[in-house]
């Protein structure tokens, strides 16, 4: 039986090659309510086109098969026009290939709910929070962080750690530096560990996250803040 594909591409946004944002609208109802940190699920058909960037793969056996796959949700938890996710390409797989081909005012699907434990829920009210990722594992948190920013409600200290290879593989790293600036409770640090390839030489933290956080520059930050 076919899937019927209820949902709609509304923005795209290719933060580097196969590095990628898409914002989903639900076509004729209303975005399910979602705790930040949680995940949805997307979805196409094999008969949906590849990315010219992907692996070749071979005819499926059938084309009406919906490919369903969780995401992360990067979009704050107070916008109700649509959801977005943040996806690297898998030039193998089998739906990231279609969804990094898919344009604005295409039609995907989108499940009926968002689920997920990996919230800030159970986290102590007068705990600071220090959020670590790389790559696209930075999703939850930046749903996490809009959130806060849209409820104006930063009530502690925030510091989100984002880690990969090369500079332009760090999505959104404008909007958190912007954040960093302009707020005193939130610090946003980088860390590319391929740093001598870089065009421009990088000024921020190098090697790998685990080498950030034994510099102790977070510590000594917060320290200063206590003090």
């Amino acid at each position: 039986m076919k899937t019927e594909l209820n949902a709609k591409v509304v923005g795209k946004i290719e933060f580097a090659p196969g590095n990628f944002a898409i914002k989903i609208a639900p076509i004729g109802r209303t975005l399910p309510d979602f705790i930040p940190g949680q995940y949805g699920v997307l979805g196409l058909p094999y008969s949906a086109p590849r990315s010219v960037f992907s692996d070749p793969e071979e005819p499926p056996a059938d084309p009406d098969k919906m490919i369903r796959r969780a995401y992360s949700v990067a979009s704050s938890s107070m916008s109700k026009e649509y959801v977005e996710f943040y996806i690297s390409l898998v030039r193998s797989g089998a739906l990231t290939p279609r969804l990094h081909k898919v344009q604005i005012g295409d039609l995907v699907w989108l499940g009926p709910k968002f689920t997920g434990l990996m919230t800030l829920e159970s986290v102590p009210e007068d705990a600071n929070v220090i959020l670590i990722a790389t790559g696209t594992g930075l999703a939850p948190y930046m749903s996490m962080i809009r959130t806060l920013v849209t409820k104006s409600s930063f009530d502690r200290h925030y510091a989100v750690i984002h880690g990969a290879k090369h500079s332009w593989d760090l999505g959104y790293r404008s909007e958190l530096e912007t954040l960093s600036r302009i707020s005193k409770q939130f610090k946003y640090y980088p860390v590319v560990s391929d740093h001598e390839s870089e065009p421009v030489p990088w000024n921020g933290a190098k090697g790998f996250i685990e080498d950030f956080w034994k510099s102790g520059e977070l510590a000594n930050e917060w320290s200063k803040k206590r003090n």
